[in-house]
């Protein structure tokens, strides 16, 4: 079951001209959101943020803007039925949304971590602040790195800077405070990214934006992922060519970052805002 083009298709097929640019050559941009409260007016799903991600791009590319109206009827009828969303473009505004369930080991990730491996620094993201279709680096970061157990990828610029993971941005711990890589280095400014900085500002902490080189990460106590759908995941072990990093998946502070998705605090901090 998926929406496209203004219509509700139950089928496991889409059918695309063979001409067609998002099929050649990944032209398309989308959003994945995860549906808090089975609503698209929580907070938490925050979909302004994702319909601006989309615009954002729409406009720096000059494709054609889409029916939005008719976006926000097919993610309510999806939603009915998925807890994730997926909404894609393409150039001439025609839009296609899919769903899909969380994933299983969700849990398990969320309390005891992952393992993590440095991807090779020609793995990386085509027009890195935007959603392209064009996922072929990332995607083939993650896939090389199974090999060694590891459950994500990092990917990395020429000199070995972390800059974030394949689906998701990095956050550390150290020196008392929160640690991210700048936008400037060429990652995606995630959604929940700039939900959880506005969060910790708001509380007074202090969150830190500089480049993770090879240096800094060794200095981390604890280090974690985040991304609209699974929220947090600590990083446990990376895995590199000169050794593996150890961190604390248990570290007391995510709690912090963990304490903002409840519905409680959300509703407080936007009432305080």
């Amino acid at each position: 079951m998926y929406w496209y083009n203004g219509k509700l298709i139950e089928s496991q097929t889409l059918e695309l001209d063979i001409n067609e640019p998002g099929l050649l050559y990944g032209a398309t941009v989308f959003t994945t959101l995860r549906v808090y409260e089975n609503s698209l007016d929580s907070s938490l799903t925050n979909w302004q943020a994702h319909c601006d991600r989309l615009n954002f791009s729409l406009q720096a590319f000059a494709w054609q803007q889409p029916d939005w109206q008719r976006i926000h009827q097919g993610a309510r009828i999806l939603l009915q039925h998925f807890p994730i969303l997926r909404i894609t473009l393409f150039p001439d505004g025609r839009e296609w949304i899919t769903g899909r369930n969380l994933p299983e080991d969700l849990l398990e990730k969320q309390r005891n971590g992952v393992k993590c491996a440095i991807a090779q620094p020609e793995f990386s993201r085509n027009l890195p602040s935007h959603k392209t279709g064009n996922y072929l680096g990332a995607w083939l970061a993650k896939n090389s790195v199974q090999t060694l157990a590891a459950q994500e990828a990092i990917l990395v610029d020429a000199t070995g800077n972390w800059l974030e993971t394949t689906t998701g941005n990095l956050w550390g711990w150290r020196d008392g405070c929160w640690w991210i890589p700048p936008l400037d280095v060429g990652i995606l400014p995630g959604i929940r990214r700039s939900q959880i900085i506005q969060w910790l500002q708001n509380q007074q902490m202090l969150v830190r934006e500089e480049p993770w080189t090879p240096k800094l990460v060794t200095g981390f106590e604890a280090i974690a992922y985040t991304n609209s759908v699974v929220e947090i995941i600590p990083i446990h072990t990376v895995k590199q060519a000169s050794g593996s990093l150890q961190y604390n998946p248990y570290h007391p502070n995510f709690q912090q970052i963990r304490s903002l998705f409840s519905m409680t605090t959300v509703s407080l901090w936007y009432t305080l805002k």
